[in-house]
């Protein structure tokens, strides 16, 4: 009797780990219930904004991502697609390509395309095209971002009118005590870079990427935000900023881990967004 009952626990067991090994993703709150994908969904759907904090190489947490956009297009109306993944500066050219203007292999020949846009955002952008929901580029000019991690803030002030339409307005506020920015100077110790400059750089991307929000939030727009977790984790970055100048508006987060057992969400993921995506360690990577 006992025999028999220890070898059905390890099938049982058995069968537990292989179910494990082979799930794509976990969908957990910030307390650490698993939920469904549609309980996600739903939570989207009743607020403004939804930053969606990916790893840029997450195969999963791109699908997840068009899925989400789906079920929204599905319940909005005036819905607005907007990501980290394009810059100010390729407005006209994505403006262009969906009025039709320009064809699908010129517009990939002019927009600035991060090496992973084929596989992972142009699904994105091609449902959002074909279905008239507006896509903004958020962030700012690579060139300019470098700039400040270079000299500093201050040196924007020296660009052009023309350059500064591209970026968050003069002067940014930058709190140098969120975690988030702590972090990243606590990694630069030793380094050889300005750490100060560094960080400054990291908040004008969160500054611009929430500014470039702001005309939409202002006409009642829901926005779906996509952009890597460091810039929404914690409530800070974007967020911080969008908070700070919109205070009422109902924000939902989203974060994307990667854990080698997804039975549970690890206690220091909880903190960091109001839904958690867990995928596998091994999981399908674009690069």
């Amino acid at each position: 009797m006992n025999k028999t009952l220890l070898t059905l626990l390890a099938f049982l067991c058995g069968l537990q780990l292989s179910f494990a090994q082979t799930t794509s993703y976990r969908i957990f709150t910030k307390e650490g219930e698993e939920v469904h994908f549609e309980t996600l969904a739903q939570a989207v759907a009743k607020h403004e904004v939804v930053f969606f904090g990916e790893l840029h190489n997450n195969g999963m947490a791109h699908w997840l991502q068009l899925q989400l956009l789906k079920n929204l297009h599905a319940e909005k109306k005036d819905l607005i697609l907007s990501g980290e993944f394009f810059e100010r500066d390729d407005q006209l050219n994505i403006d262009e390509w969906f009025a039709g203007k320009m064809t699908d292999k010129n517009f990939e020949a002019e927009a600035k395309l991060w090496n992973n846009y084929a596989l992972d955002y142009k699904p994105l952008m091609l449902f959002a095209k074909k279905n008239n929901i507006p896509f903004i580029g958020s962030n700012i000019p690579r060139k300019y971002a470098s700039l400040v991690s270079r000299e500093g803030l201050d040196a924007l002030a020296e660009l052009s009118e023309e350059a500064k339409k591209y970026f968050a307005p003069l002067p940014i506020e930058v709190d140098k005590t969120l975690s988030g920015y702590v972090g990243m100077k606590d990694m630069m110790h030793g380094s050889g870079m300005n750490a100060d400059f560094m960080v400054e750089a990291q908040a004008v991307k969160d500054a611009t990427m929430a500014n470039s929000l702001y005309p939409f939030l202002e006409k009642g727009k829901t926005i779906l935000h996509i952009n890597g977790s460091y810039h929404s984790n914690h409530y800070e970055g974007i967020v911080w900023y969008l908070k700070r100048d919109y205070p009422t508006t109902k924000i939902l987060t989203i974060n994307t881990v990667e854990q080698e057992n997804l039975s549970s969400l690890d206690e220091k993921s909880k903190p960091t967004a109001d839904f958690i995506i867990v995928t596998p360690i091994d999981g399908p990577k674009s690069y």
